[in-house]
């Protein structure tokens, strides 16, 4: 599975387990050192970090003798090179968003013809509930491919004769992945001969069923093992609660307009509805930060309905020195060029918020960049804030790494955190005066989204017992 949150190795797991440093270590260098020795010696080159990965990853389970290998396509699917395994047992397609237009199209259609690039000639696949014409792409696709493509039933229909069924992941978007998850495992308890799961009704290729594209596939009795899996699942990263005393962090690697949209809804429903405490104030910050070509002004808009007190947007960098995490080092990416990333989404976000208000005189103006980043980080704490004649309606703070912005928002009532330095490093009166709300408030609701690599910086710092 790609990305990882904080360390490499969650990449490649077994048994739910990301592999030890010392197993990853060996078949890295077995891996390494086999291509190196067989590539071609004018023109070749090595593979790029995330195909290298997925060979590794290959390795790792035949060499492991896995019983059963779950792979997640990076970008895509068509011209993905996880897309080699040429028969897999089944194929899934979760629900479709716009993402990576760059390499995938810039509308769903393109999109859906590339995720259906996956299917396999004989090889069941299964889809969630998508939009009418992405549908129609994802049939297409399989009609060519000879796949027979199902869709899966809605998680109400496997309630019938047991409880409701309880997931371990919050958000109302994780039933769509469940059902797909039923499916495909399923899927292959059949091929290893497991009975009364409800049998898959082969449709004859003429058959157009009224209404609905794609055959629906039964929903089928579950099984104690199935309704454990459900209840038990975590992942990291993904609608995640961490109560540290009075700042509650609430990460979830949302980075698209649909998956923002479902962020959004869950923080309301974790966060906002809960009671405001009695003995005192209750500070709303947002921690964003967005990357590649993604439309973050989009992504932005639909956050301003949560009332942030506070937005705060730093780099994907842990630390302003990267030296010392060789796993959250972007080599693509200067800190120059992310900070001018999150300076624009500081003035996106401001004026996201006059618009909405109309010309409410506090509200900051937008923020001229000129000069700002002559100040080399390395040298200390760099501080971007536009200017604003009073400390709330959501002043949009510039902090130059995730260390920084954490430790400013928590002000060292997270114990997992170390407290910010107090020498001058928040010259501006808006950074004063938050740190001083922050300080007394009596619940601290800080939502951390916007990219997968922040939350894993994030939980980095939150959850140092993830780096060993």
């Amino acid at each position: 599975s790609s990305p990882h949150l904080v360390q490499v190795r969650e990449r490649i797991r077994i048994n739910g387990q990301p592999i030890s440093k010392d197993l990853f270590s060996k078949y890295f260098w077995l891996v390494y050192n086999r291509l190196e020795e067989t590539k071609d010696p004018e023109h070749g080159s090595m593979p790029a970090y995330f195909r290298f990965l997925t060979i590794m990853a290959f390795h790792v389970f035949l060499q492991e003798k896995v019983d059963l290998a779950v792979v997640e396509v990076g970008i895509g699917g068509t011209y993905d090179c996880t897309n080699i395994i040429r028969a897999p047992v089944v194929c899934g397609v979760s629900s479709l968003g716009i993402d990576h237009t760059s390499i995938l199209g810039d509308t769903m259609e393109k999109i859906a013809w590339q995720k259906g690039g996956i299917f396999k000639p004989g090889v069941p696949a299964f889809t969630v509930a998508q939009p009418e014409r992405p549908l129609e792409v994802l049939r297409e696709r399989a009609q060519e491919r000879k796949c027979p493509l199902y869709l899966c039933p809605e998680l109400d229909d496997f309630e019938e004769g047991c409880q409701a069924l309880k997931l371990g992941l919050a958000g109302a978007h994780q039933r769509s992945n469940a059902a797909l998850a039923l499916q495909l495992a399923q899927t292959w308890l059949q091929r290893r001969g497991c009975q009364g799961l409800g049998e898959l009704k082969e449709v004859p290729p003429s058959t157009e069923l009224v209404g609905r594209p794609v055959p629906l596939a039964p929903a089928f009795q579950l099984t104690d093992a199935m309704i454990q899996g459900l209840r038990d699942t975590e992942w990291l990263g993904r609608t995640q609660v961490l109560s540290h005393g009075p700042v509650t962090w609430y990460l979830d690697g949302a980075h698209t307009t649909s998956s923002i949209q479902a962020c959004v809804r869950w923080f309301r429903q974790a966060a906002l509805n809960q009671d405001k405490p009695h003995d005192g104030s209750e500070v709303r910050v947002l921690l964003f930060n967005a990357t590649g070509d993604r439309d973050t002004a989009a992504l932005l808009k639909l956050l301003v309905p949560c009332h942030f007190d506070y937005a705060v947007f730093c780099p994907n960098f842990t630390e302003v020195s990267v030296a010392n995490n060789a796993d959250q080092q972007n080599f693509n990416v200067t800190l120059e060029n992310a900070l001018t990333r999150c300076l624009e989404n500081q003035r996106t976000w401001t004026r996201l918020l006059e618009e909405k208000v109309g010309q409410d005189p506090w509200l900051p103006s937008p923020l001229r960049v000129g000069g700002l980043l002559q100040p080399a980080p390395a040298r200390g704490s760099l501080l971007l804030v536009p200017p604003a004649p009073r400390p709330l309606n959501s002043p949009a703070l510039v902090f130059p790494c995730l260390a920084q912005a954490l430790q400013w928002i928590a002000q060292g009532r997270d114990p997992h955190l170390a407290a910010p330095v107090a020498s001058g490093a928040h010259p501006h009166p808006a950074a004063s005066s938050g740190a001083v709300l922050l300080r007394e408030a009596a619940a601290v609701r800080v939502l951390v989204t916007g990219s997968l690599h922040l939350v894993g910086g994030a939980l980095r710092l939150l959850d140092p017992a993830l780096s060993q």
